[in-house]
């Protein structure tokens, strides 16, 4: 399918896969100047802050159940979730690193396990918001993002190693 470049950027609202199958065949032959820039370009950075977001996310988890297994597991019971989640998502960190080996040291850069921390935070707000005994027992009422470390707690180390549950 022959398309010119102003065509392109309405087949971008259109038809996604049409439009990268066109684009990917005008770079292959070499038709520079036909390709939709402004959008190809977009779109490779939208990709590569989705693997960030992905990395982030997964030590946002990990972090939230760290922190949930140290301060917040009143029983020997409690936690065996949080255990496999963190395991899981170290599991799917390695993976990603793999594939995206520059993302390993991104992942200890202060920048970013600060806001992995932040999303952590996020998340243990509203886990207290189903778990309103807790919230209460330790703090009152339900926390709010004020109520933990404003400072990230947990080195890029801790989030790949640390494993609690073989202490004490």
């Amino acid at each position: 399918m022959e398309t010119k470049t102003q065509n392109l950027k309405e087949i971008y609202e259109q038809d996604f896969y049409l439009w990268v199958m066109e684009n990917l065949r005008l770079l292959k032959n070499k038709e520079y100047d036909l390709v939709d820039w402004e959008n190809l370009l977009e779109e490779i950075e939208d990709m590569a802050r989705r693997e960030l977001r992905s990395l982030i996310n997964l030590m946002a988890v990990i972090m939230e159940h760290l922190y949930k297994w140290e301060h917040f597991r009143e029983t020997k019971c409690m936690g065996s979730k949080w255990k496999k989640s963190i395991i899981s998502a170290r599991t799917d960190i390695v993976k990603l690193f793999k594939d995206a080996p520059s993302l390993k040291a991104k992942a200890q850069e202060k920048e970013i396990l600060q806001r992995a921390w932040e999303d952590a935070v996020l998340n243990l707000t509203a886990w207290f918001k189903w778990n309103e005994k807790l919230a209460l027992r330790y703090f009152g009422t339900f926390p709010k993002k004020e109520d933990f470390p404003k400072e990230c707690p947990y080195s890029f180390e801790q989030i790949m190693e640390y494993e609690p549950w073989l202490e004490g």
